[in-house]
């Protein structure tokens, strides 16, 4: 599973090129590359479900761009995994915090579950690179990441964009980027 090149659009609604001020002239779209190297290196996630009552539920979770897909774990029993169960469509969202600087990103999709073992051991790979060898326990203590994808504790998912949107903030210039996939 992986993405393909997006259609990139600027909403000059909502971009600099609306309102234009010294040095904001030729706001342009952000390009899908410094995305992806955006969502490669950002360590926390905020991951939207919905509940099966139609409430939302909103948690931060740590997840992993390989190739073209966000992949994150979860324990079978959480509650993020029940609300996938019931409805897969999701929204995984990253940024600054800043006001004045930085690129916040959402990528929405639909969550699939990752079961074959040759594709989680891409994923285990993966985020081993990422955030090291460990992830925490139902108990509060540290474990083996892959040990846990591979026995089942942790289920994993992976999010394929099918739209991502980013709000780009620099020296006082606001852009709102969506792209779209096929």
């Amino acid at each position: 599973m992986s993405a393909q090149q997006p259609r990139t659009e600027l909403d000059a609604r909502y971009s600099s090129a609306l309102n234009p001020r010294p040095g904001a002239e030729g706001v342009t779209a952000t390009e899908w590359a410094q995305a992806r190297r955006e969502l490669a290196a950002a360590e926390i996630f905020w991951l939207s479900t919905v509940r099966s009552d139609g409430r939302l539920h909103i948690t931060p979770v740590i997840a992993a761009w390989h190739d073209g897909v966000l992949y994150f774990a979860t324990g079978p029993a959480e509650q993020k995994a029940k609300n996938l169960a019931h409805d897969a469509h999701c929204a995984l969202t990253t940024g600054r915090n800043s006001l004045t600087e930085g690129l916040d990103l959402v990528v929405e999709g639909t969550a699939q579950r990752v079961t074959d073992p040759a594709a989680l051991e891409q994923v285990v790979a993966a985020y081993e690179e990422k955030y090291g060898d460990h992830i925490t326990s139902p108990e509060g203590t540290f474990h083996g990441i892959g040990d846990a994808m591979r026995k089942g504790d942790a289920v994993v998912f992976a999010v394929a964009p099918a739209t991502a949107y980013g709000f780009g903030r620099h020296s006082g210039v606001f852009s709102h980027t969506r792209w779209t996939f096929a």
